[in-house]
Formats: structure tokens, sequence, C-alpha cells
């Protein structure tokens, strides 16, 4: 019988100075990962890093490719290899059609889309030459369906899942698996708590404790999701009892996403 065993892997996680980024760091240090920690908040992603057994912090914005070539660089000089890339990067910036601009637009999909494409094809290649490894995309439910004035999020997401099965194809015979994770509202999390909130709130002319019902109300089990929910998923499309997956989006949403 196989078990989790990701002890001396080397990891990968981006946008992990905070947040859900932050769990998924410290998920895999405890599973006897080696990390490296990378965000454009370097003095966050080194705060997070100062609290892993055998970690690096990397400055590295996704939207840049030389960035993505830099930071695969010094893991390598460090470790030597890639088992496991996470990529979690993201930001969410809502409105309608008249409220967004073009430049709004491009940047979520330049970060959420472009940065995911940045991030595999600098790692992709290690991967590639050794014949193994774990991609995994941290998405969203809003990848699975339209999100209300929320269609750059949703665009950018979208864009990942068709990234995620096309490059799941691509490097299938060399024993490299692509797969993403959707996740529903992590009602609890900073990104929340701290600005979307704030942001549905505006838009909808309603209160912030509202907001919060309503989407507890839009999902079966009653309840927002948790880091665990999303890091005991990682865990697994990490390691090898998921060796037969390879190009699927997975939801994570308390029933509320089912296809």
């Amino acid at each position: 019988m196989n078990h989790i065993n990701l002890k001396g892997k080397v990891a990968i996680v981006t946008g992990a100075a905070q947040g859900l980024g932050e769990a998924l760091a410290l998920r895999l240090d405890a599973e006897g990962c080696k990390v490296a920690v990378c965000d454009l908040n370097y003095d966050g992603a080194a705060k997070v890093a100062s609290k892993l057994k055998d970690a690096i912090a990397i400055s590295l914005d996704v939207s840049k490719f030389s960035d993505c070539q830099a930071m695969v660089e010094q893991v390598v000089s460090k470790w030597q290899t890639v088992d496991i890339l996470v990529c979690n990067a993201g930001i969410l910036i809502s409105g309608d059609i008249y409220k967004l601009t073009s430049e709004e637009f491009k940047l979520v999909v330049d970060v959420n889309l472009n940065g995911y494409f940045n991030t595999v094809k600098a790692v992709a290649p290690l991967m590639l030459a050794n014949k193994k490894g774990s991609i995994i995309q941290i998405n969203s439910k809003s990848g699975r369906k339209g999100s209300y004035k929320n269609g750059a999020y949703s665009a950018s997401k979208f864009g990942g899942i068709g990234l995620t099965q096309s490059l799941a194809l691509e490097f299938a015979e060399e024993n490299v698996r692509v797969n993403s994770i959707c996740p529903g509202n992590l009602l609890n999390s900073p990104l929340w708590t701290n600005s979307l909130f704030k942001q549905y709130a505006k838009n909808l002319g309603t209160t912030e404790e509202n907001v919060r019902q309503q989407y507890i109300n839009q999902v079966p089990m009653k309840r927002g999701c948790e880091y665990d929910d999303i890091t005991n998923v990682m865990v697994f499309l990490a390691s090898d009892l998921s060796s037969y997956m390879t190009g699927q989006a997975i939801n994570v949403t308390g029933g509320q996403q089912m296809n």
C-alpha cells in the first residue's frame, strides 16, 4: 500500500508570503519538503521561510519570465532539483464591464494566467529532464463557473484550467503531472477579510456581514473553505497516491460546484 511520503522533496510555492500561500508552504514543510517561498513581497516571504525547517525566500514577479528563470536558478543552486511546483500567485480585481478598466483586466490576466504559464515554462524543463514532477495550480470555483461582476478573475481562472489540461497532455509521457485545485470561498482568509468583503459590499450596496452570510448560504455544507481543505488535496496531488491523475481540476467547494 502506498503512503504519502514527501520527505526530502523540493517544492516551490508562489504567492507564499501570506494567506493560503503561507499555509501551503507550512504544510509542505510539515510533510518534510524543502520549500522555496516565493512572492513579490520578499519581506513577507522571508518571514514565512523563517518558520520552516529547510527553506529559502525568493523575490518573484510571476508576470515576468526572467524573474521565473532566476527563481529556478536559485532553487537549483541550493537543492539541485525541483519535484513539486505549486502555482498559487494571484490577484483579484472585481468590477462590472463599466467599472473595470482594460488595464485592470490585463493586470489580473498577467498575474493569474500569464504568471502560471511563465512559472511552469521556467520549471518544467527540469522536471521533464528528470521524468518526474507534480505541478499544482491553485485555481478557483470561478474557473468552473462565471462570477458576477468578477469577469477578469473568472476569465483568468478559466484560462488556467485550459492551460492545465493542455500541459498535462504535453507532459504526460514524461511522467510530469499537472492538476488544478478549485477552492471554494476562503471566507476567513486575509483576502476576504481585508479586501473582498469590502469590495463586494460596495458593489452590491450592502454590509460585509450580509455578504458573508450570502456566500455561506450558497454552500450545501454551510461553511466556508478552510486552508486545511486545500492543503490536504495539495499533498495528495504532490504524492505518488495520485500518480495516475493528470489534467484534472478538483473542486474543493463543500458541494457548491459539482462539475
